[in-house]
């Protein structure tokens, strides 16, 4: 037996192929095909499915096994929902206290209605990440509903803000379930860190006023509708007696002097440089001509500056922390 086994051995070798009529036969092979076809198949399919519903949901691969195996057809995203905010909750509560020096300022602007809003993270890193910047967008979303909500002045521009807890209670909107807090509470899930709201801005104004706005560092984005986002931002409420084509660029340039001297007041043209003036808008310097105050700046453009909002990312952040 073991010379027969070695002449086939060498005719394999030499030839690659049993001879035809060779009294040599090949021993008989367990068939595994008849398992083995199906098996891959089911398991290749399975892996395909594993990763649509990852690409779809954004959510780890093993939570969408787990929905794969829990559930069947739709519910399977409502289950992964609910499971990524009853983890992000859980992080939530273990994340707490940590501190949220980082985050961006978000501005959206739709008819005659602008938001400011500011989230904050713990490191720029985070704040970097497409995910945050959604809910960014996601909270500048829901001020603006809320704000659409609200009851128009006739004559005059309204002014509002909105601190931490009440934006947390906003709804989310109309593609999303719940609160902006259960999207908050989705997003540190997922990224890891403490994140909060902490606080929007909102103007409305009828005819004859204009809404000037400057982002610094802005930065946009495909996937952010119309969000501008950055560390800081102004929005500079001005009345004007007729549109002027030059409107946008004054108002830019007047959120950029906001941004930059931190104003505390819009103060008036009859105010003189110097001394406690220093904090009041019209009479400082003028951010990119310090020669001129910003009124004699303003004067000739043919508007009237009547109120400004400015906010800071992590503003107040260290005053508490020195507390």
């Amino acid at each position: 037996m073991s010379l027969l086994r070695s002449l086939r051995v060498f005719l394999v070798a030499r030839t690659g192929s049993y001879p035809a009529g060779s009294l040599l036969r090949q021993s008989p092979q367990p068939r595994h095909t008849f398992y083995a076809g199906p098996r891959l198949s089911a398991s290749a399919s399975s892996k395909e499915l594993l990763m649509k519903l990852r690409r779809k949901t954004g959510y780890s691969f093993v939570n969408c096994k787990k929905a794969l195996e829990t559930c069947g057809g739709d519910l399977k995203q409502i289950w992964l929902h609910k499971e990524a905010q009853k983890e992000g909750w859980s992080k939530a509560a273990k994340l707490q206290g940590r501190k949220t020096k980082e985050g961006l300022i978000g501005l959206l602007q739709e008819g005659n209605t602008t938001v400011l809003v500011e989230v904050n993270c713990e490191t720029d890193f985070v704040s970097r990440n497409l995910k945050f910047q959604l809910l960014v967008q996601q909270v500048a979303l829901g001020t603006m509903m809320h704000c659409q909500t609200l009851k128009d002045q006739p004559s005059a521009y309204s002014k509002g803000f909105l601190n931490s807890s009440e934006l947390s209670g906003l709804p989310a909107g109309p593609d999303r379930e719940g609160s902006l807090k259960d999207q908050l509470a989705l997003a540190i899930g997922k990224l890891g860190e403490n994140m909060i709201l902490k606080r929007a801005a909102w103007v409305k104004v009828p005819s004859g006023f204009y809404v000037g706005s400057y982002v610094h560092g802005a930065m946009q984005s495909p996937s952010l509708h119309k969000l501008v986002l950055g560390k800081y931002g102004a929005l500079v409420i001005c009345e004007t007696s007729e549109q002027k084509t030059n409107l946008e660029d004054v108002g830019r340039r007047l959120g950029q002097h906001v941004v930059g001297m931190a104003p505390l007041s819009v103060g008036s043209l009859d105010d003189e440089p110097g001394g406690e003036a220093e904090t009041k808008m019209l009479s400082q310097p003028y951010l990119l001509d310090p020669s001129i105050t910003l009124g004699q700046y303003v004067q000739p453009q043919g508007v009237s500056v009547v109120d400004f909002v400015r906010f800071e990312c992590g503003e107040g952040e260290e005053a508490a922390e020195t507390e």
